[in-house]
This record gives structure tokens, sequence and C-alpha cells, in this order.
């Protein structure tokens, strides 16, 4: 490696694998009756990673295991969280509970039906192929209640997008692949579409998406949005409006500082730092052709709109407002922009935002 080369981050493990380690555990101290020193499960691409125990405990008729979900580097809110598992027979069939600070569905939209624990089907796929296994070696019958419990998970789950899908009293457990991939895009733009999905099935018409809290206020202040219409686009314009476009609403008003929507208005469609950059020959050209100063050597697009006023900001929502409509052709949704500066200043509208409907 060479020493511009960054280093590699390291991967971790979702809650949905943890808790499918859980679970294995605890069922060898139910039916086997002692807890292993440590588990290890397949996961669903093949991978065969080793848990060790956090926590055990025995009844009778239970046992109950807890697994500290490692994130690796990824900036994850549960990482260091104690995943439970208890398991228990069962009436018939694979039952499965929330425990504390796991989350209950409250809203349609989610893969998971209302009023069920807010598991996610990959990580109860994971969880009966283990029990059917077990049930196998230990000569049972698969008749298992797992009750899965993540002490402090209600805390957490007010920093995770859970509140605003419906999903009350706690965290989600998650996993498609049961792999943490450091800062995954995939992972927020996964959040994204559910947004939309429980969006819709809740019957909203407008939605926002906005690349941060302080444009996020002021649009949801503007139009009277409810929590789950605010779609946390950040910097994933792309990853919104493509998956709007597929599963559209009637309207969407996207709302950021004039940085983002200035790059937004250039064509990119995400928007982080490191992956474009605001173009100030074109901004530039703008300006001029709308007979505002030269703002070539501008070094921010803020600082842009200082030396040229806020007709500029103007001009850039309405070229981001055509890269919007582009993205979103055929599919009759109705658009609008807010560009704000960082004290929640509103710099300039487009579209129906503009229009102030």
């Amino acid at each position: 490696m060479s020493d511009a080369d960054p280093p590699k981050l390291r991967r971790g493990w979702t809650t949905g694998a943890c808790a499918t380690a859980a679970l294995k555990a605890a069922l060898q101290a139910l039916w086997g009756g002692t807890f292993p020193k440590d588990v290890q499960i397949e996961l669903p691409k093949g991978e065969v990673p080793r848990f060790a125990l956090a926590y055990t405990a025995k009844g009778d008729d239970w046992a109950e295991v807890g697994i500290e979900k490692d994130a690796g580097d990824d900036p994850d809110v549960t990482h260091g969280a104690v995943i439970h598992v208890r398991v228990s027979a069962s009436r018939g069939g694979v039952v499965f509970e929330a425990g504390e600070g796991v989350g209950i569905v409250t809203k349609p939209g989610l893969p998971i039906a209302v009023g069920e624990p807010a598991i996610n089907p990959v990580p109860r796929q994971m969880m009966q192929s283990i029990i059917a296994e077990m049930a196998e070696t230990y000569g049972r019958k698969g008749d298992v209640t797992v009750r899965v419990s993540v002490p402090g998970g209600a805390a957490l789950a007010q920093k995770t997008w859970n509140p605003r899908l419906g999903i009350e009293g706690g965290l989600s457990i998650l996993g498609t692949t049961g792999v943490v991939r450091p800062f995954s895009c995939a992972a927020w733009i996964a959040s994204i579409h559910r947004g939309i999905d429980v969006a819709r099935a809740d019957g909203l018409t407008h939605v926002a998406g906005c690349t941060g809290a302080t444009s996020e206020r002021v649009v949801q202040d503007m139009f009277d949005l409810p929590d789950c219409a605010m779609l946390d686009m950040g910097d994933f314009a792309g990853g919104l409006l493509k998956y709007l476009a597929k599963h559209p609403v009637d309207r969407i008003t996207i709302g950021g500082g004039i940085g983002k929507i200035t790059k937004l208005a250039q064509g990119a469609r995400d928007l982080h730092s490191k992956r474009s950059q605001v173009d100030f020959e074109q901004l530039g050209d703008w300006a001029i052709a709308a007979g505002l100063p030269d703002v070539r050597a501008a070094n921010t697009a803020l600082e842009a709109v200082e030396q040229a006023g806020t007709p500029l900001a103007g001009i850039v929502a309405e070229h981001a407002l055509g890269h919007v409509d582009a993205m979103l052709a055929g599919t009759g949704i109705q658009t609008g922009i807010v560009i704000i500066d960082r004290a929640g200043t509103v710099l300039a509208k487009a579209g129906l935002a503009r229009a102030g409907a």
C-alpha cells in the first residue's frame, strides 16, 4: 500500500446476522443443554462469520443469548448494541416477538405487516433456516417463539428513520446480506426508498427530499408536511428521483443549500463534495447571460450569490427544476425547488414552490 492509499475500512455485521447467531446459540442451550463458547452462521452470500456470546441466561423452558453488534468502520447507531434472542416453545410454528427496544410496524408500505415486530424478511428467513437446521440436529419440532430485544433500542431508534416510517418503540432488525459495508451509500438509498413506500401507502400526495436538517425544517414548515412526508435525501438526489419515477406521488419538493442545489442544477445526481463539484465557469455564464456580475472567480456557490445577488439563486433553482423534471418526465409528478442559506432564509423558489401552492 502506498502512502496515498486510504486505509481499508473494516466491515461489520447487521442486526439480523447478530440475531440469527444469538438464536442458534440459544437453541443449542435450550435443546442441547449448554451454551457454546461462540457460534458460526452462514450468511446469504456464503460467508461464515463467528460471533462471541456477550450474554447468556437460561430457565427450565427457555434460553437467551446476547451478541454485541460490531458494525466495523461504519458509523452505525447500533454499533456496540447487544442483540438479545430468547427462545422458548411455541404453540405451533415459528413465532416472532418484539422485546425491549425492538419496534412494531404501525404503517403500511413496509415489507412487514402492520402489527408485526420490525424484523425484516431476510433476518426472519435466516432465523427460520437455523431453527429448521437445529430441530433436525436435535430431533425436535421447529415450534419456537423467538423474542428479539435490544436494551436501549428505543433511544437509539430516535436516531434512525423508524419514527417516520411508522415503526414505534424501537429498532428494526435489518440486513439483506448480513454484512455492513462501511459508509454504505446503498443503505441510505434503501432508506429513502422505504420512506417513499410508506408515504405512498399512507396516501400522501406531497413529499419532500432535502439535503440537510435546516432545509428540511424550512420546507416542512413551508408546506405543513407531516414527518413521514420528509425524505432524508442527503446527497442522493438521483437515488430519490429514480425511485420516484417508478413509484410516483403527485408532488415532490426538493430543498437544500445553494451549493448542493447548484450541483443538481448542473446535472449532478450525487451531491457529495467528493463526487461532484460546482462548475463556476457555467455558473458565471448563467450570471452574465442574466445581466448579473461575473462570478467565475467565486470560491463557493454561496459566495457567488453574495456577489451577484439572490437573482442568481433564482436562476440556479430554475435549472435545478429542469433537471428534476427531466428525471421525472412522463410521470405526471409536479415539482418544486427551495434554496436556503445556512441560517434557513429562503433564497429562491422554483416550480410549485415558487407559486406558494
